[in-house]
């Protein structure tokens, strides 16, 4: 007799909508989802990025068409960019499970948004940061996310069970997910931290067990930029070191070479994930990225 065992998909479709709205400081605004589809939503935790699809200005919901199944992506890019959704990359802050929240008892979870441009006459903000900044309870969105909790949309991993050395940087995109790292980091572990933001109201009180100096680095007091800010470190000698390192895309390659060519780091324990790349959408990131060849070290 043969025996067979469902095997749930890694990353499903969610429903949602919004339970309430804060502001974390000038450049960052957190929105807690919640929704019934939630209580079959699994984050990993640390950095679990999903693809959130919100609606354009006077669209009730997102478009995106569902019913066409595992095609669904080539029938939304098919559609008007005036009609299907807007698609954006961002990490779970944190998912509380049951705590309701009015709609139900499947609980929620927490997306912070760096809100790029929203206040600023040169330099126009985008479409999620323009939706973050205006949301209220009740919009509707779509969350294509995690339905197990080990998932490849987690890519805080460690190649060695105990590093005795962690290094993070990080710029106010990818602030969320290096908090949500350092609450996750076990008791007593050795961590350096560089947080890059651009105000100094913009910096958080950041929960960690971890034995973690970080230094935050504000663009409006003079801050260095967090290459010559790591560059000028002295780390602790470590036989076990892991970097993770994402934010400006430029920016992480020359942080990932320097710790790979001067510290003499294994490249192969040094994680880096570019969140968005200057002057680019993250349409044409995507699209940039399928037609570069991956770089030598």
């Amino acid at each position: 007799m043969t025996t067979t065992t469902a095997v749930a998909a890694p990353f499903r479709f969610f429903s949602l909508q919004v339970v309430r709205v804060r502001r974390l400081g000038p450049s960052m605004v957190r929105v807690t989802f919640g929704g019934r589809e939630l209580d079959g939503f699994d984050s990993g935790g640390r950095d679990q990025s999903v693809s959130l699809f919100l609606p354009h200005p006077g669209q009730d919901e997102p478009v995106v068409p569902l019913e066409a199944g595992d095609g669904w992506w080539h029938a939304w890019r098919e559609l008007p960019a005036e009609v299907r959704a807007v698609m954006r990359s961002y990490t779970v802050r944190e998912q509380r499970r049951g705590a309701g929240g009015g709609v139900g008892s499947a609980g929620e979870i927490d997306i912070d948004f760096a809100l790029h441009g929203v206040d600023s006459a040169t330099a126009p903000a985008g479409p999620a940061s323009r939706w973050a900044a205006t949301a209220e309870p009740g919009a509707r969105v779509l969350v294509l996310g995690p339905a197990i909790a080990d998932n490849t949309a987690v890519r805080f991993r460690p190649p060695v069970d105990d590093p005795d050395l962690v290094v993070l940087w990080a710029d106010e995109t990818a602030l969320p997910a290096a908090a949500a790292i350092l609450e996750w980091l076990p008791a007593g572990t050795r961590a350096r931290v560089w947080l890059e933001v651009a105000h100094s109201g913009d910096r958080q009180n950041l929960a960690t067990r971890a034995d973690a100096e970080i230094t935050w680095l504000v663009r409006d007091e003079g801050a260095p930029s967090g290459t010559e800010a790591v560059r000028a470190a002295r780390l602790p000698a470590a036989e076990r070191p892991y970097a993770w390192i994402a934010g400006e895309s430029g920016c992480v390659k020359e942080l990932r070479r320097h710790l790979v060519r001067e510290r003499g780091f294994d490249r192969r324990h040094v994680t880096f994930v570019g969140y968005w790349r200057r002057g680019l959408s993250e349409e044409q990131v995507r699209a940039a990225a399928e037609s570069e060849t991956p770089a030598e070290d």
